[in-house]
């Protein structure tokens, strides 16, 4: 696993797309910290987008890799390896390699502006923290969704609805059911409703991480008493964990099953 791993990884660091990735999160970095010099606020900013396009663009970016080095996986199914170890070595190249890009496309221009000698360290780091959780876990999902599909054009139609329904109509369907039911209790929902979604509760966790949990209205008092405290942290934490473990027993699962 640790050779398949190790050639994936570079491969990909070879790639074009590798680099377009970093410089995105350079330069976006470079400019929000050019045009506001508050790195808090900064953070605040990329929370917004990281949550969004980090998702989208491990998924793309795992179907992709999967169909297009579809005939060398089948070269290595051919040898004496396990299934487990071939898929687990790419998956874990594909998710290292963009996980890499994000933290050296943001972590440069932070430390460049003295990240270490102001107070945003902690929450820039949670920043990274989530944004390399949905990196595997999307990436894992993407891997999964390929596999399970061997037309190219139904597996990318899978994927992208897959990052829309998590981003957004996830979100919308959550709310609606919220103003449906607004007479009744709806903390354990809420709570509930937001653990099944890694998104949102990424969302949330930086949110609360940065105190400003306010902005989200009546669900922020729920989560703020309970998600604040050390147990809700903790739960929380596993749950993104569990998000990450799920898709990659899902895919040694299906790739034992599979028939190539």
């Amino acid at each position: 696993m640790l050779k398949i791993l190790k050639y994936s990884f570079y491969d990909l660091m070879r790639s074009r797309w590798s680099y377009v990735y970093f410089l995105f999160y350079l330069l976006l970095g470079f400019v929000l910290l050019f045009l506001n010099n508050d790195l808090s606020k900064a953070v605040i900013t990329l929370m917004n987008i990281i949550i969004i396009l980090v998702p989208l663009i491990a998924t793309i970016f795992g179907v992709m890799y999967f169909y297009n080095s579809r005939e060398f996986t089948e070269l290595l199914l051919a040898q004496p390896l396990k299934r487990s170890s071939i898929f687990m070595g790419q998956y874990l190249g594909v998710a290292g390699s963009l996980t890499l890009s994000l933290c050296l496309g943001l972590g440069l221009p932070f430390l460049l502006y003295g990240l270490f000698k102001s107070g945003a360290i902690l929450n820039f780091s949670m920043l990274i923290l989530i944004g390399a959780l949905l990196t595997f876990i999307f990436t894992g999902l993407a891997f999964n969704i390929a596999l399970s599909n061997e037309n190219r054009i139904k597996g990318f139609g899978y994927a992208v609805l897959l990052w829309l329904f998590m981003a957004v109509i996830y979100d919308g369907l959550f709310l609606l059911t919220l103003i449906a039911f607004e007479e009744y209790p709806l903390d354990t929902f809420s709570l509930a409703a937001t653990v099944f979604n890694p998104i949102d509760l990424s969302r949330i966790l930086i949110l609360l991480k940065l105190d400003i949990s306010a902005l989200l209205g009546y669900t922020g008092a729920v989560f703020k008493n309970f998600l604040g405290t050390g147990l809700g942290f903790l739960i929380s934490a596993a749950a993104l964990l569990l998000w990450t473990v799920l898709p990659v027993w899902s895919l040694s699962f299906k790739a034992k099953k599979k028939d190539f």
